[in-house]
């Protein structure tokens, strides 16, 4: 069980000044049967406490902590404590009322009782130890036919925002997409792909995942290999985009047309979703199926259509058709429709219509991110 204590922050956040940076969550108790539960909790977190039985000296690792875990025990001991944010009270007795005055008491954010609540802890020691901020703004790419163009604008996409400085991930769900580790040139570079991942569950480490994934083109790329194995479980699907997420800076996932569990899972954490369209009748009508599927789990769905056109078609009677907001229009080049494994992928130097595109595309987004 775990419960939030509603109060106002103190002035200047949770750090004395110069302490923004990650550091060692703090455990306060006497409680040796408690202490070694939190131990264990931290190690699954990847974190290593600083251990007190009584209240830190002053301006001590109460202040600089990023996470102060409180037994119930030492409730009363920590009173005279400096108010702070990210203080949690950790007991066990689910009935005793008295706990939420105490954490009242000492400023806490949260009630937890373990072993109900463990989950949840393990979540947020790792989100302090790993430094998390914003999440990554996530993205993904969906053809509304086959060969409209989808996995070459995810990865032009991808590329334009590494070559602009923002950390990103290219993630490929699209297990029978044949790899776009092959469209980046980097079909034998070093790096776990998509079948490495299928025991994953609960809660997956963001810095090591990216530590793992092949690096091409200043991106880190999440793809399938050319073994039989065609899907890993959709919690696996689920805790390894939460750990690409959670780095920050962006994620681009180039999506299949059809949705199953794992992509629902997928879908479930992506920002917005673009919807690849040729200008054409048949690719509208195949797309608004798509848009219907993908549309029961996605928010934020727009329509990027792809020329040339057909007559009596242009960007915004595509958009008009298929009931979505308009994204823009994929400009035609060869990048487009060159073959793959040629080692340059669309949008690398930066230049030519598609380059300006993506680049439109993330000022775009990055403003709404920050704006929301």
């Amino acid at each position: 069980m775990t419960g939030t204590v509603t109060h106002d922050p103190p002035p200047g956040g949770n750090r004395p000044p110069g302490s923004n940076r990650p550091g060692a969550p703090l455990i306060v108790t006497e409680d040796t049967a408690l202490l070694d539960d939190l131990l264990r909790l931290c190690a699954a977190a990847g974190a290593t406490p600083e251990v007190h039985h009584g209240l830190p000296g002053p301006r001590g690792s109460w202040e600089a902590a990023p996470l102060v875990l409180v037994g119930d025990d030492a409730a009363r001991r920590a009173r005279g404590a400096p108010r702070r944010q990210g203080v949690v009270l950790v007991g066990r007795d689910q009935d005793d009322p008295g706990v939420w005055r105490r954490a009242v008491e000492i400023g806490a954010d949260h009630v937890l009782m373990l072993p109900d609540g463990e989950q949840w802890l393990v979540d947020r020691i790792a989100d302090v130890a790993e430094g998390v901020g914003r999440p990554a703004l996530t993205v993904g790419v969906i053809g509304g036919r086959g060969g409209a163009g989808a996995s070459t604008l995810a990865c032009a996409l991808a590329v334009t925002s590494a070559r602009d400085g923002l950390r990103t991930l290219l993630v490929d769900a699209d297990p029978l997409g044949g790899g776009l580790d092959v469209a980046l040139g980097g079909e034998t570079a070093k790096g776990l792909r998509w079948p490495a991942f299928a025991s994953s569950h609960g809660r997956v480490g963001g810095g090591a995942l990216e530590e793992s994934l092949p690096e091409l083109h200043s991106l880190r790329v999440l793809s399938w290999d050319r073994g039989d194995c065609l899907s890993v479980p959709p919690r696996a699907v689920r805790a390894v985009l939460a750990a690409a997420r959670r780095g920050g800076g962006a994620v681009v996932v180039d999506l299949p047309r059809r949705v199953d569990e794992g992509v629902a899972e997928v879908l479930a954490q992506l920002d917005l979703a673009l919807l690849v369209v040729p200008a054409e009748l048949r690719a509208v009508a195949a797309a608004g199926r798509v848009a219907s599927a993908v549309g029961m789990v996605l928010r934020d769905l727009r329509v990027a259509v792809r020329g040339p056109y057909a007559p009596g078609l242009d960007d915004r009677e595509v958009a008009r058709l298929l009931g979505l907001p308009l994204a823009g229009d994929v400009p035609v080049e060869p990048a487009l429709q060159r073959p793959y494994g040629t080692g340059r992928p669309p949008g690398v130097t930066g230049r030519g219509p598609l380059a300006r595109f993506c680049r439109e595309f993330w000022e775009h987004a990055l403003v709404e991110a920050r704006a929301a």
